[in-house]
Order: structure tokens, then sequence, then C-alpha cells
């Protein structure tokens, strides 16, 4: 069984990573293969899957399958910078660029010469650091902030998305030129739950691995478990499964899991089941919007648009991270716009979020 996990590192266990990855499904077999076909070129690559499905994982395969194995490895997710500091922590920058450079740091790319930088959430980056990413990727070149010499690099790109940069294109929330930059592969990470001969093979794996944390001796799952295991959907994918077996660990006797040790979640189920078909959907909408182009109402675009985060927002119980899998955005893009309209409320002292408490008073007394 070919297994690929991440470096031990004290992140992990608040992480929604995937730590752990297998190529048992036939699916997941000739994405391997066609990994193993790529990974020796200096391509760039582009992976694209749903958060939780092992993306990292796969980059980190594909540096040490290519020539630059013997390189930095640097992983970035680029949606956990401000808009402010996201072009010092990619490019570098210099003493006194900015309040609070005390002293020249260097940037990700100058850290990954001579190896492999890995773009994570890279629809997360704001427009203008599109601009300057694509520069670096033509020119091969770096310029710091604050400074106006270049430094040349030796970087391999990979990138990946949990969102369709298709439609981020199409609204105007990514370059077109920057996404063919980066996709001349394209690698397609399949949700846990279009690939179930990979599921008991990495419960096995999570099994055996937190079996020896917690001084356990050996596990084993029931065949009803088993089932259980592979009906499920995943909607949290290969994190989820991680970290049902952890529970399921703490809690099963005699050393074997049992169904009922398995607490899953039915989220995404009772989605499923609320969503009325799909042309059923379309006559609502269409009518929607006659009225709305019947009323001639001022700033419609921005009205329907406000409306429809709104709604996703309290469908999802004001979570965040399940407002933008909803809406396929990302989840920077989401946090933005829903502080912009005022349905969510940053506490600059604590740097603390919080749904808006007086939107959510009149929304619950309607």
């Amino acid at each position: 069984m070919q297994l690929l996990t991440l470096p031990p590192s004290p992140t992990l266990a608040t992480s929604i990573r995937a730590t752990a990855q297998v190529f048992e499904d036939p699916r997941s077999q000739a994405l391997l293969a066609h990994l193993q076909q790529v990974a020796p070129s200096e391509a760039s690559v582009l992976i694209i899957g749903e958060t939780g499905t092992g993306k990292e994982l796969v980059a980190r395969h594909i540096h040490n399958l290519s020539g630059r194995r013997n390189g930095p490895f640097v992983a970035v997710n680029c949606g956990a910078f401000s808009e402010s500091l996201v072009e010092a922590e990619l490019f570098g920058h210099e003493k006194g660029a900015f309040t609070g450079a005390l002293a020249a740091k260097a940037g990700w790319f100058e850290e990954a010469n001579g190896g492999t930088l890995f773009l994570d959430e890279i629809g997360d980056l704001p427009l203008p650091i599109q601009v300057k990413l694509l520069r670096v990727l033509q020119e091969r070149e770096v310029v710091r902030l604050g400074s106006r010499k270049s430094i040349p690099i030796n970087v391999r790109v990979l990138a990946a998305t949990n969102v369709q940069l298709e439609k981020a294109i199409n609204a105007g929330h990514f370059r077109e030129d920057l996404y063919y930059r980066l996709n001349v592969v394209t690698l397609q990470l399949h949700p846990l739950r279009e690939r179930p001969g990979d599921i008991l093979p990495l419960a096995r794996h999570f099994i055996r691995s937190y079996s020896d944390r917690l001084g356990y001796g050996p596990v084993e799952l029931s065949p009803k478990a088993q089932a259980k295991l592979v009906e499920y959907s995943w909607p949290g994918n290969i994190r989820e499964l991680e970290n049902v077996i952890h529970h399921s660990l703490l809690t099963c006797g005699d050393g074997t899991i049992q169904a009922q040790d398995l607490r899953l979640s039915n989220l995404r189920i009772e989605r499923q089941e609320e969503e009325p078909a799909g042309n059923g959907v379309e006559d609502l909408l269409q009518r929607a919007f006659s009225r709305l182009y019947e009323e001639q109402s001022e700033d419609l675009y921005e009205k329907v648009e406000n409306a429809l985060l709104r709604s996703a927002y309290r469908f999802c119980h004001y979570n965040q991270v399940h407002t933008a899998q909803l809406l396929g955005l990302s989840r920077n893009i989401t946090r933005t716009r829903l502080i912009a309209i005022g349905e969510l409320v940053v506490n600059k002292r604590r740097g603390q979020q919080q749904p808006a408490l007086d939107n959510r008073v009149v929304r619950l007394s309607i």
C-alpha cells in the first residue's frame, strides 16, 4: 500500500489538513500514475480538491519524486496572511519597509530557492499580489518590499485550491493569465466519498497510529463498523475520518471498534435531502429575478449578491467555513464580504470575529 504522511507537527492537532493519503481506490491509483509521470518535470502543477483531501501530501510527493528532492519544500497557506502582510511574506522585505520591519527578511520564494514552493489556497490571494506573483513566475526573480534590487530565484511552484478558479475568474477575483501560468498540469483530487476503496486502508492506518500514541494493543474494526465507514459521505474528507477514528478509540472497549462507537455527522446528508431539483431551483430564481427587474431596483447586482451571502451564512448557522464551501468561495473572500456587509464583527482589540449580534437578533425575531 502506498502511504503518504505529513511530517510530525504540533499544529496538526488543530489543522484541517489531511495527515495521510493512500492510493488503493482505482481513482487514486490513476491519480498516482499521472502524478508519477509529471513529477520529474519542472512544470507548474495546479492541485484541485476539497479541504482535507490531501493536497499538501500530493505536493510533497511530487517534490520527493522530482530532481529537486534534495532542496527545500516550503508550504505556504495564502489565506493565512492579511492583505497588508502577504506581499512581505511571499517576496520578503527590507529593514524599515513598513512599521515593525526592524530587520530585513527573506520571503518564502527565497526560502524555497533550489526546491519547491507549495502555495495552498491560491484563490485567496488579493488581485494586486496576483499581478506580482505572475511577474515573479515569468521573470524568475523577486524584489523585496522596500527594495529596488531584484533577486534571482530557482523555484518550482505547485499551487492548490479548494474553489473553482474558473468561477473566480468570471467573477473578477482571479487573473486569467495567472491561472494559465499555474495550470500547466492539473491534478484533480476526488473527495473521499468518491474513492471508497481508500476509506478502510486510511481508517486502519489511523487506528494503528493513535493506538500507538495511546499505548493500546491491537484494535480491530467490526464488520458493521467497516460498512458504516464506507457508506458515510465524509464531508470533511480524510481529516474528518482521522477525527472519527481518534474519538472511537477513546470510547470503544475490548479491542474492537463497533458501529455505535463511530460518531458521524449528518450535516451533508441533511443538506442533500433539503435541496430541490435543479429545474425547480432555476424556475424559482427566474421568477424572483423577473420581479426584481420589474421593480427596477438600484444596485440590483450588489443587493442580490449580499442577500445570497446573508442567506447562506444563516443557513450554515453562522459558520464561515461551511458558508464558503456552500457558495464555492474561498474562506478569505467569504470572511471579507461578511465583514463588508455587516454580518461579521471584528473585535480589533482581541483579534476575534463574531456574527453581528444586532443582525442576529433581528433575524431571529422575524
